[in-house]
């Protein structure tokens, strides 16, 4: 008798969590984003040449909070592994560190301690990699090239920073 698939039946609660996970990062992002726009205060800020053009970020913090939602989602599924629940923490940390820079340079118009936020946030991130690696290298793995645009973003921070 041929075997008949229950379309009714529950899905994967790890899919249902993977989903979770990569709203956590989206929404936050988005609404971290959306709540503090770029004003007539950043545009008339002395900016070096290499800035981006506005238009690359939105692609960019797209794809780069996907592969944070699926990071999160591995050291979640993984926590109970030995420095687990570090790792896991840690992500949270430098998510919400993620989450602050925004208001806090475009809202508050503080550069210098945006500075300070973006410059934690990096270590977060490396420290979220280092232990991530031990519970779950592709976790780490999708957390480089965020550790590489936060590394050119505080480098953008700093000579903001200086120029003004």
């Amino acid at each position: 008798m041929p075997q008949t698939h229950d379309t009714h039946a529950p899905a994967d609660p790890a899919w249902g969590a993977l989903v979770a996970c990569m709203l956590l990062c989206m929404i936050g992002g988005a609404a971290s984003g959306l709540a503090t726009p770029p004003d007539d205060w950043y545009w008339a800020l002395a900016k070096p040449s290499w800035t981006p053009p506005p238009w690359l970020f939105g692609p960019v913090w797209t794809l780069l909070y996907l592969m944070m939602g699926v990071s999160l989602w591995l050291l979640w599924r993984n926590r109970r592994a030995t420095h687990g629940r570090l790792a896991f923490a840690l992500f949270l940390t430098q998510l919400a560190l993620n989450f602050a820079w925004t208001p806090v340079f475009f809202g508050m118009h503080a550069i210098g301690l945006a500075l300070a936020v973006i410059v934690t946030l990096l270590a977060a991130i490396v420290a979220t990699i280092a232990i991530g690696w031990r519970v779950k290298r592709s976790a780490a793995l999708l957390l480089v090239p965020y550790a590489c645009w936060v590394s050119f973003a505080s480098a953008l921070n700093l000579a903001i920073w200086r120029l003004n």
